[in-house]
């Protein structure tokens, strides 16, 4: 039995991202055997009855999928909307639905990149700021901000109390051409924190409103090719430079292969080969066991003994 944190059961399920399984929890949507959950309550699906809004969640099977896709304006980055909206899930077939969920989000009048995978801990490694995935946008706003409004910028804005961090904000000629400096300005704007509406805060409180935003890089990954609307599968490559470019990310295409490998069924009671190792001889050894206990060797300790104080004796 291996109970972990209901957030990266969930994630690592395909159910939703780590935040937006603490939201439910919150909101009392979840029940682990019966029992309402509080954030910190931990279950394994293989021996726990774990249900979202009265639905058991069950164990995530097959092959895990990740998706690259050319998000149009006019779509929600979210596997429903209650409002009834459109949302990413509408330009993917029906079939790849399944645990399926976007990685991180894009406003609703966003163009551009958008992840979408069945890992959980891919999508919470690529979208959460912590693990510093850098996310590369083309921004066109009203008229020609200057210098010294682009610096502020850069240093970080204070939004919902809180500084955010550095951005790069480089100017460059938009793909509509020379840009006219009376009517409107392209820039590209790195970030490595990105907070809801950012960008379109950032530029608002200079006195130019964002006029079309659209996201071009995540990480090392770019398409100009990919058609708005339409998505492909990553490549194995892709997927290991996405996760190699994250704090503390393992990156080898080897790695990838083996989660994109149908996983085993893990019956109640089966464990790794690792673990039973653990269980096992190196365990013993780790903790003394099958050898003679320290405090019951004969003899004192040979060598110099250490002075902490660093004192002559």
């Amino acid at each position: 039995m291996n109970r972990e944190r209901l957030q990266k059961v969930l994630a690592r399920a395909g159910v939703g991202s780590r935040r937006k399984v603490e939201e439910w929890i919150r909101e009392g949507r979840i029940t682990v055997n019966g029992v309402v959950a509080e954030l910190g309550t931990k279950a394994d699906l293989e021996w726990d009855a774990v249900k979202v809004d009265d639905k058991r969640i069950q164990p995530l099977r097959g092959p895990c999928v990740y998706l690259v896709l050319n998000k149009p304006a006019g779509h929600i980055s979210s596997r429903r909307d209650p409002e009834g909206r459109r949302t990413v899930l509408d330009l993917v077939p029906v079939g790849l639905h399944r645990a399926l969920v976007p990685v991180g989000r894009l406003d609703f009048d966003t163009e551009g990149l958008l992840l979408l995978t069945s890992d959980g801990d891919f999508a919470q490694r690529v979208a959460h700021p912590r693990y510093g995935c850098a996310k590369t946008y083309e921004v066109k706003v009203k008229g020609a901000p200057v210098t010294k409004d682009l610096n502020k910028l850069r240093e970080g804005i204070v939004l919902e109390g809180h500084r955010t961090a550095p951005v790069e904000i480089e100017p460059f000629r938009g793909p509509e051409g020379a840009r006219d400096p009376k009517s409107n300005s392209w820039f590209r704007v790195v970030l490595g924190e990105g907070r809801t509406r950012q960008i379109r805060e950032m530029f608002f409180r200079i006195g130019h409103p964002v006029q079309r935003l659209r996201r071009v890089g995540i990480g090392p990954l770019h398409d100009p090719n990919l058609p708005l609307g339409q998505w492909r599968h990553l490549t194995d490559d892709e997927v290991a430079r996405l996760r190699g470019s994250t704090r503390g990310g393992r990156g080898s295409v080897e790695q990838v292969k083996r989660r994109r490998a149908t996983r085993q069924e893990t019956g109640p009671g089966k464990r790794s080969g690792a673990g039973r190792k653990r269980g096992g001889d190196a365990g013993k050894s780790r903790r003394g066991g099958g050898g003679t206990p320290r405090s019951s060797r004969g003899g004192p300790r040979r060598g110099k003994t250490k002075n902490p104080r660093g004192r002559r004796r």
